[in-house]
């Protein structure tokens, strides 16, 4: 959980500075998400190469050195002085970032029995929220005073935490009684590829929805009116993120309790479909600044909360052997699919303005709702049937 929220922290940092970098080096908006959608593309690739890595040297070992890398990478994006530079550390900040969740998620599942793993994967993913709201502090307070490249500066604080994981943290027995060193991992993920294809087209829906929403959210929210944006202004901004993440902090956690009841799937369908309606009302019809305070707890709520299947739903879709490898495929094929919706939706605002483009969003939340049905039962699947 530690290490999400850190996680978290360091990439939401960019969403917060991202009117001031966009200004700084003259950006279109398609260009300036170009940027976001660069690091999410590198993190696909970190999330499988990471995820490889966790099955062959261990869950602990593979989240200290992902951490490691994605705080020393925010860093030195505050040494930027071009776009190319930039993008540079935008692209190993992904990888980081990408094998951060692929370690961390199966070193947590294979620690929890199967009735309680909705739970503990659901407070783990909820220190993004917590990181979320880390960012959005930070940025109130360091933005306006010393710029952008003093917010990336304090992101090399996490790495301190690798310190403690690698020490204090044992690796789980399920990790340590598999065969997953053995030359075998290639035929058995080829054994699941019926369960690899549906997961990973899930992963790209949602993730394309999530990053197209939440990249661009605090610009819209401080862009002028005459941009399509709320005209919150800067400093607005981050106090109006901060009921958005606190919703988000209860939806992580909600789901997570919700799903062990009531199962993965219904639960996830529900957080989708209703995060569908709520996105084109918050970016376009709701403007005054009362209605975008009430409404951004539930859109914290329902547009994050249903990340807490990917955890559970698809750690138990593999076995141990290769769960690390196939979970990482699955998630970040999927965010390798969605890495284009930051510039997607950039190019879309400059035409239509960032709010009317958040609404291209709520189609590929109700697409997720479908394509979770594609997928086969698992044990937590049982036990809630009991």
């Amino acid at each position: 959980m530690a290490g999400w929220l850190l996680d978290g922290m360091d990439v939401m940092l960019f969403t917060f500075a991202l009117n001031a970098i966009r200004a700084e080096f003259g950006l279109s908006g398609a260009a300036v998400g170009s940027l976001a959608s660069v690091s999410l593309l590198a993190s696909a690739g970190g999330g499988i190469l990471f995820g490889y890595l966790a099955d062959r040297y261990g869950r602990v070992r593979a989240l200290s050195w992902s951490i490691l890398l994605y705080s020393v990478s925010t860093a030195l994006t505050a040494t930027a002085r071009s776009l190319p530079e930039m993008m540079l550390w935008r692209v190993l900040l992904g990888i980081g970032l990408g094998g951060e969740w692929s370690a961390g998620a199966v070193l947590v599942v294979e620690t929890w029995p199967p009735r309680h793993r909705g739970k503990a994967i659901g407070i783990m993913q909820s220190g993004w929220a917590l990181g979320y709201l880390a960012a959005a502090v930070l940025a109130a307070f360091i933005l306006p005073a010393w710029g952008w490249r003093a917010l990336f500066a304090v992101g090399i604080a996490p790495a301190l935490l690798t310190l403690w994981i690698r020490h204090g943290v044992p690796e789980p027995d399920a990790w340590a009684q598999t065969t997953a060193r053995s030359p075998h991992r290639a035929r058995e993920l080829a054994a699941c590829l019926d369960r690899l294809v549906p997961a990973s087209a899930l992963a790209a829906s949602v993730l394309f929805a999530y990053w197209g929403l939440f990249t661009w959210l605090p610009a819209y929210l401080g862009a002028a009116r005459l941009a399509g944006g709320a005209g919150l202004g800067l400093v607005r901004t981050s106090a109006w993120m901060v009921p958005v993440e606190l919703g988000a902090f209860a939806g992580y956690v909600s789901f997570g309790f919700l799903a062990d009841r009531f199962g993965r799937k219904p639960v996830f369908i529900v957080f989708v479909a209703v995060a569908s309606v709520l996105v084109p009302v918050y970016g376009g019809m709701a403007r005054s600044r009362m209605w975008l305070l009430a409404l951004g707890p539930l859109v914290g709520f329902f547009g994050h909360g249903y990340f807490s299947v990917f955890g559970a739903l698809l750690a138990e879709l593999f076995p141990a052997a290769i769960r690390a490898t196939a979970q990482g495929i699955c998630y970040n094929v999927g965010r390798a699919l969605s890495a284009v919706a930051p510039a997607v939706i950039g190019a879309l605002a400059d035409r239509v303005g960032i709010g009317g483009a958040l609404s291209l969003t709520s189609g590929f939340f109700l697409s997720a709702a479908g394509l979770i049905l594609l997928l086969p039962a698992t044990q937590s699947d049982t036990l809630t049937a009991r």
